[in-house]
């Protein structure tokens, strides 16, 4: 799998932040039962390589995803752990290195021309665009568009169901990332019902 098919797996990427590793499978159902097989688990915490890997050896209809990946050996320990993708919030030679040697497909972060441009030249067409609405939302991908139409990108950061279809609207745009999706008071009672009803809702958006 490349990175264009999984961010062809649905409208939106949940990007989750788990504190309780034994939150990881039951979320991961949840969202799958909802129509999000794509999952971001962020690396933000101790529990997200955990996290990772009870996923993968669980919840196999689940494509998950390692975010916040920031060195070279994040990449790594999230490959080691099961990662099927990996996603960086900006992007460095380093890093771009490090996510590539994994053999993995990766979305590195970028917010300007000259980031996206940097990343091209080294073959990679498909992006994140972060933090999205903080570095012009809408408005930047329809600029990046007319002189990049080649690249496609997942904006992360800012999204809500409301400004989602905008987004998804753009011919650039793949998918978006949000973190709506899991609100902290549903993982933390355990409510995998209102999860999977965050998940339909938001795998019916369309542009």
């Amino acid at each position: 799998m490349n990175a264009e098919e999984v961010l062809a797996l649905a409208p939106v990427v949940p990007v989750v932040v788990l504190d309780d590793p034994d939150a990881a499978v039951p979320l991961a159902r949840a969202l799958v039962a909802g129509g999000l097989p794509a999952i971001e688990v962020t690396l933000r915490t101790s529990a997200a390589l955990e996290a990772i890997e009870r996923i993968a050896a669980e919840v196999p209809d689940a494509v998950v995803g390692a975010g916040t990946v920031v060195r070279p050996e994040d990449a790594q320990r999230s490959a080691a752990a099961g990662a099927r993708f990996l996603v960086s919030p900006g992007c460095t030679a380093s890093l771009r290195e490090g996510m590539a040697a994994t053999g993995l497909p990766f979305l590195p972060g970028v917010s300007s021309a000259s980031e996206a441009m940097a990343l091209l030249e080294h073959g990679v067409t498909v992006m994140k665009c972060f933090p999205a609405e903080a570095s012009g939302g809408i408005g930047l991908l329809k600029s990046l568009y007319g002189p990049l139409p080649q690249i496609r990108f997942c904006p992360t950061g800012g999204i809500t169901p409301a400004n989602a279809p905008g987004y998804l609207a753009l011919p650039n745009v793949a998918c978006v990332g949000g973190s709506w999706l899991t609100p902290a008071d549903a993982v933390q009672a355990g409510d995998w019902d209102r999860v999977k009803a965050l998940a339909a809702e938001a795998a019916a958006l369309s542009g």
